[in-house]
């Protein structure tokens, strides 16, 4: 079973008065994203993987403490990373709904210190990755960060929001600036009804 890549779920140029070019989004979703998924398809070809879900590719191909992960796992990995955050983004939803702002005051003590901490935590990985707002095993909610393509999926976690801080995402827009990037997406990108959706 070939993957395919996904249609966004708007405009090329939906996003670029909210900060996100259609430049970016034509190099990222269109050529990056294109990539993952074409190359996902050939590793996978042949193999015990090949008429898996997605989901479970990710999860069986991942090694726990491993330097480098494996083709397939990057590959898969990325795949589903972008999936989601093409869907987490929008030009709609820009109100936080009150049941997902009750959990980030929960959580966090406000909405604004959930912000700051997850705008810190994706300025401070270093290198490419992910900075992620996850519901741990036990319900509550965390701000995680992963290395690369590495995902909440391997570690039993529900993503409900994710950003890209490989510089790809936001060299076009940002140029070197990650935090500004970072504040621009939880501001004015986040399609917040999405987020909500995955509570």
């Amino acid at each position: 079973m070939a993957f395919t890549l996904p249609e966004l779920p708007y405009a090329h140029d939906a996003l670029e008065a909210l900060g996100m070019s259609k430049e970016t989004l034509e190099f990222h979703h269109d050529i990056h994203h294109k990539a993952y998924v074409d190359n996902g398809n050939k590793l996978i070809a042949g193999t015990e993987w090949e008429n898996k879900s997605l989901e479970e590719i990710v999860v069986g191909t991942y090694q726990p403490g491993a330097v480098a992960q494996n083709g397939i796992f990057n590959n898969a990995s990325q795949h589903w990373n972008h999936n989601l955050f093409w869907e987490v983004m929008g030009p709609t939803g820009k109100e936080i709904p009150a049941k997902l702002e009750e959990a980030l005051v929960a959580a966090f003590g406000s909405v604004e210190k959930f912000k700051e901490d997850f705008a810190a935590a994706g300025a401070g990985q270093f290198g490419s990755g992910w900075v992620w707002l996850v519901k741990d095993k036990d319900g509550s909610l965390k701000i995680t960060k992963s290395e690369n393509g590495v995902n909440p999926l391997c570690f039993g976690q529900t993503a409900l929001l994710g950003c890209d801080v490989w510089e790809h995402s936001y060299y076009i827009d940002f140029r070197n600036k990650r935090p500004a990037y970072l504040s621009n997406f939880l501001d004015k990108l986040v399609n917040w009804d999405a987020v909500a959706a995955k509570l």
